[in-house]
């Protein structure tokens, strides 16, 4: 079977070389065959010229063979015998009836043998034909030496002419052959880096769908179109689930991050994404109340083309249910202990007070209550971050919005940390404040003002500083709190804002934190339209920026 594969080229090869063969004969056998057809009606005597009628026999023979001879069984360079005949035959014509442009003809063989035998055949053909032209004039002067001088003169240009156009045809046949076999060579070679491109391609290809097949998380791939053209395992088994057979849409009921409000149509992150538009980790939760849900974390980058045009994209799904039950547990959790822990904790510190309150308390037992009532203010306010944090995580933060003086709040919070300050050798230093009127929460911006200022101390250098500007910006209004102490890397800069995350520069050290003050103070700024951020580096100090809109003054 393999021996039948290879051999299919190789016959089909030989049946082209025998229909070329053929073909090129064809072509001057007709030619002739349209010139023996004008002399019969011109002049039919000029056919009963023996050479003539030899030459033009000749021809005709030649096709003959060139049409009964099984030329694939027999070397290449046997096929010459054809266009030399034709050569022969044409001659002869010629020779028998100059005046009928016979040695025209000649053009068929010597383009012939310059295609299909190269320099030699182009070369071959043009000697070859000069030689039988040429012989002529000779032979005239041995048999008609009366008139072999007019002859000559009127038959020597006309020879000298065709036998330069045969070696122009000759040249540029072979030339052009030549340009052709090299075209063929370097598109054979150019198919052969396509295919092999093509291979690779392929081979990639089959490697990224394995890859993204193995993986658990859902790839889809679609076009500028909206088509999509990519699937993995993970997106059709995860929204399988949800009665989404195709894999691409979510699925008919999603609800927001929230878990009650519904996405509309064209709001939904994958509807976004068919549009263009990038998604950034959205969260969304698949399915009815009273089913089983799941939430699935929607992210999306377009692709554009080099002219800077949408040209598709990729959307990446995951299942967070885990994650998401794990924080919510978790929130839960912080939420009951931290209740249940608020309610002793205000006792305590009412009996401390009546205790602090007795005159007769002597100093050391007044000494060790007075740590005991500061010990337990620090512990209240901790169970009172956690319920905060726990209660924003679940509801949202409350805001109670009205004109304050945003200037106020700074100043007194100033005043509030300086005995804090102070037993570091810290020094707060404001700049001049403008009067700045805010309509926000101000009960939630003093909450932020102070952890800023917490932190500001906290993580400063003995003796160190904190400067404190606000002012009026692009954007709205920006407060700044610089301080002088260790900086982080950026490493800690990325994580900061994670509830309950402490650097691991800070985690064993004498600082002591919950981790929750940054995040709780970045949801009330963005809850007022605002936001906080921080600059740092390592060594130098750390900037809080905390801004809110211009429409809130």
């Amino acid at each position: 079977m393999v021996e039948q594969i290879l051999r299919m080229p190789r016959v089909g090869v030989r049946e082209r070389v025998e229909r070329s063969v053929f073909l090129s004969q064809l072509l001057l056998a007709a030619a002739t065959l349209l010139l023996v057809a004008v002399t019969v009606v011109n002049n039919p005597a000029m056919f009963a010229a023996p050479l003539y009628f030899l030459g033009v026999m000749i021809i005709f023979a030649a096709t003959g063979l060139a049409a009964a001879v099984p030329w694939r069984l027999f070397p290449k360079s046997w096929i010459v015998i054809l266009p030399l005949l034709d050569i022969v035959g044409l001659s002869l014509a010629r020779e028998a009836q100059p005046q009928l442009g016979v040695s025209f003809l000649l053009v068929f063989p010597v383009i012939w043998m310059s295609t299909h035998f190269g320099y030699i055949g182009a070369t071959g053909s043009v000697l070859f034909s000069a030689v039988l032209l040429w012989a002529g004039l000779p032979l005239k002067f041995f048999t008609d030496p009366l008139n072999a001088t007019g002859y000559a003169s009127t038959q020597a240009p006309l020879l000298a002419v065709v036998t330069i156009m045969l070696a122009f045809v000759a040249s540029v046949t072979y030339t052009s052959n030549r340009r052709a076999q090299a075209q063929r060579v370097l598109l054979t070679q150019q198919a052969g880096l396509f295919e092999a491109a093509l291979q690779r391609s392929r081979r990639q290809e089959q490697t990224l769908d394995e890859i993204f097949n193995t993986v658990d998380f859902g790839v889809v791939g679609y076009d500028s179109d909206a088509t999509v053209n990519f699937i993995n395992r993970a997106q059709r088994s995860l929204l399988a689930r949800f009665g989404v057979s195709d894999g691409v849409g979510l699925s008919d009921i999603v609800y927001k991050e929230d878990g009650v409000t519904l996405f509309d149509g064209p709001d939904r992150p994958t509807h976004r994404a068919m549009r263009g538009e990038t998604v950034d980790r959205v969260t969304v939760w698949l399915g009815s109340p009273d089913q089983q849900q799941a939430a699935v974390l929607v992210s999306a980058r377009p692709i554009l083309d080099p002219a800077g045009r949408f040209d598709g994209g990729v959307l990446v799904t995951r299942d967070v249910t885990a994650e998401v039950r794990a924080v919510q547990a978790r929130d839960d959790l912080v939420a009951s202990v931290s209740h249940e822990l608020r309610t002793p904790l205000t006792s305590i510190l009412g009996y401390l007070e009546l205790a602090l309150d007795d005159e007769r308390v002597d100093p050391d037992t007044r000494r060790m209550l007075e740590i005991a009532s500061k010990n337990a203010d620090r512990l209240l306010e901790i169970v009172s971050g956690l319920l905060t944090a726990a209660s924003a995580s679940k509801e949202g933060l409350a805001l109670n919005v009205a004109p304050c003086d945003l200037t106020a709040i700074i100043t007194d919070a100033a005043e509030s940390a300086e005995p804090l300050a102070s037993q570091r050798g810290i020094r707060f230093e404001l700049a001049d404040l403008p009067e700045i009127i805010v309509i926000a929460d101000a009960f939630r911006l003093r909450q932020v003002v102070d952890n800023i200022f917490s932190n500001a101390i906290k993580y400063n250098v003995e003796s160190g500083k904190v400067t404190v500007s606000a002012h009026e910006v692009d954007c709205g209004i920006e407060v700044r709190v610089a301080d002088t102490g260790r900086g982080m890397s950026e490493d800690e800069q990325g994580n900061l804002f994670d509830r309950f995350y402490r650097a691991d520069s800070v985690r064993g050290s004498s600082v002591h934190g919950t981790g929750l003050g940054l995040s709780i103070s970045r949801e009330i700024m963005r809850e007022h339209g605002g936001d906080l951020r921080l600059e740092s580096v390592k060594g130098k100090g750390t900037t809080a920026i905390a801004t809110l809109p211009v429409n809130r003054g």
